[in-house]
C-alpha cells in the first residue's frame, strides 16, 4: 500500500453508522403478512458490521420498485445517524432487479473499481456467473452506498474484503 493511503487510512474514522436496506418484494410481503423481518441477508450484515465494531442506526425493507429504493435511500441520506448504506437485492438482470437503476441517478460519485474487484473476487468463487451482477458503489451526500447482491455468501465477500477496509478511508474523502 502507498504511503499516501496509508495516511489517508490512518486518519478515516474507524467506527461508522450504517443503514441496512433491504430490496425484495418478497421479502416485503411477507413481512407485512406476518409482522415477522426473515431477512437473512439482513442479519449477517448487522452481524459482521458489530463484529466489526459499527453500528447499525437504521433498517429498512423496501418492494423491488426504484421509488420506494429511492425514498428509502434518501432517508438514509438525510439523517445524521448514517455514515454508509448497504443495500442488499436487486443487483442481478431480471425485470425485477431495479436497485442499480434507482441509485445509480443519485450518485455524485460512482466507485467503479468496487464493482470491478467485486466482480474479480465473486469470479474466484463461482466462475464465470459472477458477469450476472451489477453491483456497484458511490457517495451521495457525504455518505457511502453500497449495493450488494441478495446472497449472504456474496455480501459476505464484499464485506470482508471490501466494504470493511475501505469504508472509512472512502467516507474521509467524501467529506473533504
Amino acid at each position: 500500500m502507498s504511503e499516501t493511503a496509508v495516511k489517508h487510512k490512518a486518519n478515516a474514522p474507524k467506527s461508522l453508522n450504517f443503514a441496512i436496506i433491504t430490496c425484495s418484494t418478497s421479502r416485503y410481503k411477507e413481512y407485512v403478512e406476518t409482522g415477522k423481518l426473515n431477512d437473512p441477508s439482513g442479519d449477517l450484515i448487522i452481524k459482521m458490521l458489530r463484529e466489526n465494531g459499527h453500528r447499525v442506526t437504521m433498517r429498512k425493507i423496501v418492494t423491488d420498485d426504484k421509488a420506494e429504493i429511492q425514498k428509502a435511500v434518501m432517508r438514509a441520506i438525510k439523517s445524521r445517524k448514517v455514515d454508509v448504506i448497504i443495500t442488499s437485492g436487486g443487483t442481478g438482470i431480471s425485470p425485477r432487479d431495479v436497485t442499480v437503476e434507482a441509485v445509480q441517478p443519485l450518485l455524485e460519485k460512482e466507485l467503479r473499481g468496487f464493482g470491478e474487484i467485486f466482480r474479480a473476487l465473486s469470479y474466484r468463487e463461482i466462475g464465470s456467473a459472477a458477469v450476472l451482477t451489477r453491483s456497484i458503489a458511490g457517495v451521495i451526500g457525504g455518505k457511502a452506498i453500497f449495493c450488494l447482491p441478495g446472497s449472504p455468501h456474496s455480501i459476505s465477500i464484499a464485506l470482508k474484503e471490501i466494504i470493511f477496509p475501505e469504508a472509512g478511508h472512502i467516507i474521509r474523502h467524501a467529506r473533504e
